[in-house]
């Protein structure tokens, strides 16, 4: 889809402490009543794990090899997690159940195998992701829509669904393969995650992005050859796309993790990282392993005290200087 100019974000995974306060700003801004309760636009998963919705990443969607779209299954609310009220009335006026169980026994929702990851002490591990929309240069989504109801901005490439044209079919759920667009069933209608427009549109960061207390979040114009998401995706080449084997072409990039070296049993530390480098080439391509050493050649630089931009740009000493809207 060809626009003027194409708003992109990257994360630094290796500064994610999985605080869920992007969640909560989005949440608290776009998704916490009618009909959207169970919608997380934004959600911070532990990974290895299953991801939300559960097991997305075997759901199906996007394009073949050969450009040719895919439909996938549509998730069910179980996959989801059906929401639930905590009876804070019982526990905190009468004391009576000081644990605030939930008035139904849930079974799944967003987070539930959070912090377990995957191995055995000392050398188990794990990593947050977080996930949005990633407003695709290919959208699966408007691929898949018969309504003509799913579109992207000419201005800045935000994906967005035309709720007066939206008839609900639902093509459009089971055609992104990543499952960040949602079916509200009680307005029979598909929606999704907006970038926030509006506070882009006044020369605000996204939500998630601003209120982000780890600083992990960048924001700008792929073209922008002084914006920090040309120089992280172009230039030092260290931000990658999430899945990109399934073809919609995600402008949402991950800086990838770094991680621990495992350890003997006899105490030893071993040059093997904690997290395998075939999993995270599943997650983010073959140049993982590339990106990795570059971090750690530019870390050991800064650590001597020597110039690194690129470290400058990963710390963000002013969170100001992480957007660049115009």
């Amino acid at each position: 889809m060809a626009v003027k100019r194409q708003l992109s974000m990257v994360l630094d995974l290796n500064k994610c402490i999985g605080c869920q306060t992007c969640t909560s700003a989005c949440k608290l801004m776009w998704t916490n009543r009618n009909g959207r309760e169970f919608m997380y636009w934004n959600n911070v998963e532990s990974q290895p794990g299953l991801g939300y919705p559960r097991d997305y990443q075997n759901m199906g969607g996007g394009f073949d090899k050969d450009g040719a779209l895919r439909l996938g299954r549509q998730p069910s609310q179980e996959d989801y997690g059906i929401p639930w009220e905590y009876n804070y009335e019982e526990a905190l006026m009468t004391g009576t159940d000081p644990w605030l169980r939930p008035n139904v026994k849930p079974t799944w929702g967003a987070n539930w195998d959070e912090d377990r990851g995957e191995g055995d002490y000392p050398n188990s591990y794990y990593f947050y992701l977080p996930r949005l929309c990633n407003h695709c240069a290919n959208p699966g989504c408007l691929a898949a829509c018969t309504r003509n109801a799913i579109y992207k901005r000419q201005e800045d490439g935000i994906v967005l669904v035309d709720q007066e044209r939206c008839r609900g079919y639902r093509y459009c759920v089971n055609a992104c393969p990543y499952k960040k667009i949602y079916f509200n069933e009680q307005i029979s209608k598909s929606e999704k995650c907006i970038f926030c427009y509006p506070r882009i549109e006044k020369g605000l960061a996204n939500a998630c992005a601003r209120q982000c207390v780890g600083r992990i979040r960048w924001v700008g114009y792929r073209d922008d050859k002084d914006g920090p998401i040309h120089k992280l995706v172009e230039q030092f080449k260290v931000a990658l796309p999430l899945h990109a084997e399934w073809g919609t072409q995600p402008n949402v990039f991950y800086v990838p993790p770094l991680s621990s070296p495992k350890y003997a049993s006899d105490g030893r530390t071993l040059e093997e990282p904690r997290i395998p480098l075939d999993y995270l080439e599943s997650l983010f391509g073959p140049r993982v392993g590339e990106v990795l050493d570059t971090l750690k050649t530019e870390r050991q630089a800064k650590a001597e005290g020597r110039e690194s931009a690129l470290m400058d740009l990963l710390i963000g000493y002013k969170h100001a200087d992480m957007f660049k809207l115009s």
